[in-house]
């Protein structure tokens, strides 16, 4: 006899003969039920969807924009001259001799008004503004960092939850399906068909399945907590299909310098070297200026004033010298930090390929071996089963296996995928 032909992309159940009454139709609906499906899953948010909100909606990156422009609001001040200060002063009031206490006997007594500026040197104000410019350099670039560390999480997220939902319907037709096959246990021991103790095999397996989904259940519930706190979306879920778990391993190994996190270490080796400059500066004079005005007795006549000060640096290896070398070597720390960074940032990247691969493979494997192995193990039980070989408890045993394969391939996948878009955003372009 010829073997049938299956037509259906469903689990090859045409093979099987004819197994009559209700249970028969019990063990075809489990086995068209555990097929692999595309899930349409329903929800607000999408994957380009919670990625913007997450970009632009975060605490982390409001935080870092305020910071942004506070450091913006703050860089006209940088290198500007100091207020002038205004003096008034009583001056050579007489408080011994004839004339004590008097203001205007004595020649010298007046009431004196004044106004000094200071001018720091031309250095240091530059020095001011180049450490106002690198500030504003590091809020932006912290800004990029955070916006993009929100990227990332509200991606993973998104998958979590995405892959989270598909393995809870996917258990849930799982349990809808073989509710038939449990049910016709206890009589098919009542028929001869099981053993006794065969009865107590469906009962364990049922029991595992539905703690399965109450653990799926959290995790789901967890999954969309983590999407909220980035989104900002109360009660998030996930709709539409998540990105292709595909890399372009050289491009993210020749992209690395251009990376946020790398970038932020030059912004602030550039800051170092302006707070270097600041000190250096230290070293050269500022000066001040000052004029004032002195009211005298009328009979004497009023005196103007006009004078300058300067600041004489004569002790630069007690006062400014180690300031300098300070700075100097923290901008030598900087560097050094950065090259360790960008070495780290290597190193993690070729880990996470390494692992991403070896997790694509074990996907694909249980995608093309695993899932299809337990799909024909339940073809053939449920053929020994109407050839009166086999008995119900290794039918719905079959049955359970195939849906824990199914669920471990989904596991497998959701792992690949949620390691592409966390690789894909923290080391590649920021377009996914």
């Amino acid at each position: 006899m010829p073997a049938p032909t299956c037509r259906s992309a469903r689990p090859p159940v045409c093979g099987a003969p004819r197994i009559p009454g209700r249970r028969r139709l019990a063990v075809v609906a489990a086995v068209a039920i555990l097929a692999p499906a595309t899930p349409g899953a329903a929800g607000p948010l999408t994957y380009a969807d919670a990625l913007e909100r997450a970009a632009l909606d975060a605490p982390d990156v409001r935080a870092r924009g305020l910071a942004l422009e506070g450091a913006r609001a703050a860089a006209p001040a940088a290198g500007r001259l100091p207020d002038p200060e205004l003096s008034l002063a009583v001056e050579n009031l007489p408080v011994s001799g004839p004339m004590a206490g008097s203001f205007g006997r004595d020649e010298m007594t007046m009431l004196r008004v004044g106004v000094m500026q200071a001018v720091p040197s031309p250095a240091r104000r530059r020095a001011e503004r180049s450490v106002a410019a690198a500030d504003i350099g590091v809020a932006d670039i912290q800004l990029e960092v955070a916006a993009r560390e929100a990227r990332v999480a509200a991606a993973v997220a998104w998958t979590e939850l995405h892959f989270a939902q598909r393995r809870r319907e996917a258990l849930d037709e799982v349990l809808s399906s073989l509710e038939p096959l449990w049910e016709a246990a206890p009589s098919s021991v009542a028929s001869g068909g099981d053993r006794p103790a065969g009865a107590l095999s469906p009962i364990r397996l049922r029991a595992a399945l539905q703690d399965q989904r109450s653990a799926l259940v959290a995790a789901e519930a967890g999954a969309r907590a983590e999407l909220a706190r980035w989104t900002g979306e109360p009660d998030p879920w996930s709709e539409g299909l998540p990105p292709e778990a595909m890399l372009d391993e050289a491009g993210l190994r020749n992209g690395l310098e251009r990376l946020p996190a790398l970038r932020a270490w030059a912004a602030a080796a550039r800051r170092a070297d302006a707070e270097t400059d600041l000190a250096r500066a230290g070293r050269q004079p500022d000066w001040s200026f000052e004029l004032a005005y002195g009211r005298r007795d009328p009979m004497y006549g009023d005196m103007l004033s006009v004078g300058a000060r300067v600041r004489l640096p004569l002790f630069a290896d007690q006062r400014q010298n180690p300031v300098i070398a300070a700075r100097s070597a923290e901008a030598r720390r900087v560097r050094v930090e950065h090259e360790g960074a960008a070495r780290s940032l290597r190193a993690a990247l070729e880990a996470d390929l390494a692992d991403h691969r070896m997790h694509h493979e074990q996907w694909r494997r249980a995608r093309d071996v695993l899932l299809p192995a337990a799909r024909d193990r339940a073809g053939l039980e449920t053929a020994s089963y109407g050839a009166g070989r086999a008995g119900l408890g290794e039918v719905i045993e079959a049955f359970t296996a195939l849906a824990e394969t199914r669920l471990e391939t989904l596991d497998r996948e959701a792992l690949v995928v949620r390691e592409s878009v966390r690789i894909a955003l923290t080391y590649g372009e920021d377009r996914q």
